[in-house]
């Protein structure tokens, strides 16, 4: 986790820049959820104007925490045949790369998450909230987020022991997670249809549910029910990408010779 935390941080205008670029995106997208909500007599799909605003600049800080893209440096170690140094190490490769990646993901709170979110506190405010569960909820169901994400992430990156060039997959991957984890719109924005369809896939474990824990969407039973729900895709994902590393490392074959 440390060696997670210190190599991210050395990035420090590429964090700053990554902060600016969400903030952006942040006022354009409440804009939207705005004059819709505005257009709607106030409210859209149960969430009125703080809600909204609360909903964008918690998920525009989150993007960077929780990591929703499916890029990794897994699939550059497969390719390279460096995971073979991994394969010596006393723990398992997946906990290795799942310690770095929360240190990635704690570095990023410190800038990537709390920038935009003071930002756009300041220009548009957020929602108060009106009980004591609400911050423990959402801390809890973010760090399981990171988990989701990562599960799904380096199991994506694991094709890499099959495919040369990951790079279709990887884009399929983004494409197919950015909507249906409600980064571009909520999934309740979504017809009922594809809301099922979307809680059938570990992708609103990834963003959704942490904002539903931010916006106080549910009560408190419900929420725990949607934490376990996260609890379960973590280590169903967890556990497939243990079997599907171990069985891609039956046969190492390096890339270009």
């Amino acid at each position: 986790m440390r060696a997670g935390f210190r190599r991210y941080a050395i990035y420090r205008r590429a964090t700053l820049a990554g902060a600016f670029t969400n903030t952006v995106f942040g006022v354009i997208r409440v804009s939207i959820f705005f004059a819709a909500a505005d257009a709607s007599g106030g409210s859209v799909a149960g969430y009125d104007r703080a809600a909204l605003s609360t909903y964008t600049w918690v998920g525009q800080g989150l993007i960077a925490v929780v990591w929703l893209f499916a890029w990794t440096p897994v699939t550059l170690r497969v390719r390279s045949g460096d995971v073979a140094i991994d394969l010596g190490r006393p723990v398992h490769p997946i906990a290795a790369w799942l310690a770095e990646d929360i240190g990635r993901a704690g570095q990023a709170c410190l800038i990537r998450f709390i920038g935009p979110l003071l930002v756009g506190g300041l220009l548009y405010g957020l929602q108060v909230p009106t009980r004591w569960t609400t911050l423990p909820l959402f801390l809890l169901s973010a760090a399981l987020a990171v988990v989701v994400s990562f599960g799904g992430r380096v199991l994506v990156s694991l094709i890499a022991f099959w495919l040369v060039d990951v790079r279709g997959v990887l884009t399929l991957y983004v494409l197919t997670s950015n909507v249906l984890c409600g980064l571009l719109v909520p999934v309740h924005f979504l017809p009922g249809w594809a809301q099922a369809f979307a809680y059938a896939t570990p992708f609103p474990s990834m963003l959704q549910v942490p904002l539903d824990m931010a916006t106080e969407r549910y009560g408190d039973a419900e929420s725990v029910a949607l934490l376990a729900m996260q609890v379960g895709w973590a280590a169903v994902l967890l556990a497939v990408a243990v079997r599907v590393f171990d069985r891609g490392t039956r046969k190492l074959v390096l890339q270009g010779g």
